[in-house]
């Protein structure tokens, strides 16, 4: 998931009912270290996710995927769209990532994904010429391949490229934006032509986040007080109010038979008053049982095609839109489940079955030493381990929001240690501090012991490149404070 605007309405739809068995989820790869792509691969087998989205073409995930019958939706990043403007790059993007793997059982490719979220109001139009014509020259080269009838490319959008007006807010009211209807209408043009979804990522979370009146029940699936009144159509949560938004953008728009998937969909565990286990739980599992239930919106009948956001916590992802991006999986970073979650949507106490055999580093913790009594360099090194590791779960409303001063300094000096394998001249920080083997954790407040995997060096790049936003984020604070 790209860093995310927060819509007004953001929303999910299938106006074409498609008769799906089960619920996607994506898997996402922005962390500093990784479970084997084959451990990962059964933990979706066993859990009955028969579809997952991927946000890049890594061979070690496709190697993993072969033999399954899970549908596959493979994602071409953003960076490399201006390539697929280039019809020859295009196809050999195909022929290298996605012909490849399909002989003899291989992996059950069904959707290319051309960029994430590219028309997103903060790229400030960076993609707007260059998604088109990539996604043309992708569909192009499929169909070349003799693979058009059975692969699809689509573009996942996030739900700011459309909304209701401020003087009308309300989903019969809804069209995309004006600055970029024309474009948005040519890839809507295009998808249908080709029997193609249109793909939206949709965040309740981030109503209720960006705003402090946003009536937190209204965010959920369980019933509200006071529904939103649409003419003579009632809605009692946001998540109806923006699938019938959408609708009527397309209906609009001229395409009100489109069909339409949801690329992401969930709530995160951390780093937010309103990101906690007992929220995310209520949402998944009021999701779930909503878009399986066939009861639709007040405005189309029928299931609706989702996948979840996220499988696993991503501990490198970029925190420029909140402290929450790190804690969106529904699965620790080492394959713990965070809490029972029944996958079929009737909310039957159901656990999920979590990753065997994971390989940890020894059970020891680098904490503040308890003799130190100069503090005078304590804030530096504070900042310093957290600009190059993970502290969100000690922001506001967070699970380790209480610490005192050296709870805090021990949670940054730990995440440290942790993120750099436990090498022990990365225990020290001035030598206020040490290594303990006495878990430091409290309450809900947890000190991770990290996983002993490395990663690729394809999933290397890309967690460099959120890495250094992570450390540019950090500087930016330290010359602020």
């Amino acid at each position: 998931m790209d860093s995310k605007a927060i819509p007004f309405h953001f929303v999910l739809f299938m106006a074409l009912v498609l008769n799906v068995g089960g619920v996607g989820v994506n898997w996402g790869t922005m962390a500093t270290h990784h479970l084997p792509p084959e451990m990962v691969v059964e933990m979706l087998r066993v859990n009955g996710f028969d579809k997952v989205k991927l946000f890049e073409a890594h061979e070690g995930i496709l190697r993993a995927l072969i033999g399954t019958d899970i549908e596959v939706m493979l994602a071409i990043p953003n960076n490399m769209l201006q390539d697929m403007v280039d019809p020859d790059l295009a196809a050999n993007w195909i022929e290298e990532n996605v012909t490849s793997y399909l002989n003899n059982g291989g992996v059950n490719i069904k959707y290319v994904a051309v960029g994430n979220e590219p028309f997103l109001r903060s790229y400030n139009g960076t993609f707007l010429k260059v998604t088109l014509p990539a996604l043309r020259n992708i569909q192009r080269a499929l169909d070349d391949a003799g693979l058009g009838s059975r692969i699809k490319a689509t573009v996942p959008f996030n739900a700011d490229i459309y909304n209701s007006p401020a003087s009308n807010p309300v989903p019969s009211a809804g069209d995309f934006r004006r600055e970029i209807r024309d474009i948005v209408l040519e890839v809507v043009e295009f998808l249908y032509n080709n029997n193609a979804p249109f793909t939206v990522n949709i965040y309740p979370f981030l109503s209720l986040y960006g705003d402090p009146y946003f009536p937190v029940d209204y965010a959920f699936f369980d019933g509200t007080k006071k529904p939103i009144k649409d003419g003579d159509v009632a809605y009692t949560n946001v998540f109806d109010a923006n699938l019938d938004t959408l609708l009527w953008s397309l209906k609009r728009a001229g395409y009100p038979s489109m069909q339409i998937m949801v690329g992401e969909v969930g709530w995160p565990t951390d780093g937010d008053k309103h990101a906690n286990i007992k929220n995310a739980k209520r949402f998944n599992q009021g999701l779930l049982r909503h878009v399986l239930s066939g009861k639709g919106t007040p405005m189309k009948r029928g299931r609706i095609n989702v996948y979840l956001f996220s499988l696993l916590d991503e501990n490198a992802k970029s925190i420029a839109p909140g402290n929450f991006e790190r804690h969106w999986g529904i699965f620790e970073f080492d394959g713990k489940p965070k809490y029972e979650f029944d996958l079929s949507g009737h909310e039957e106490n159901k656990g999920l079955i979590g990753a065997e055999n994971v390989e940890y580093f020894p059970m020891r913790w680098c904490v503040m030493n308890p003799n130190a009594d100069d503090l005078t360099e304590l804030s530096s090194n504070f900042q310093y381990a957290c600009s190059f590791s993970d502290c969100t779960a000690l922001g506001y409303g967070s699970s380790c929001n209480h610490l005192d001063v050296r709870g805090n300094a021990s949670y940054s000096f730990n995440m440290f240690y942790q993120w750099n394998n436990q090498r022990n001249w990365d225990c020290d920080f001035s030598g206020l501090a040490v290594v303990t083997d006495v878990d430091p954790s409290v309450g809900e407040c947890r000190f991770p012991i990290m996983i002993a995997y490395g990663f690729s060096v394809s999933l290397r790049r890309g967690v460099i490149g959120n890495l250094l936003i992570v450390v540019w984020e950090a500087l930016m604070l330290v010359l602020l404070v």
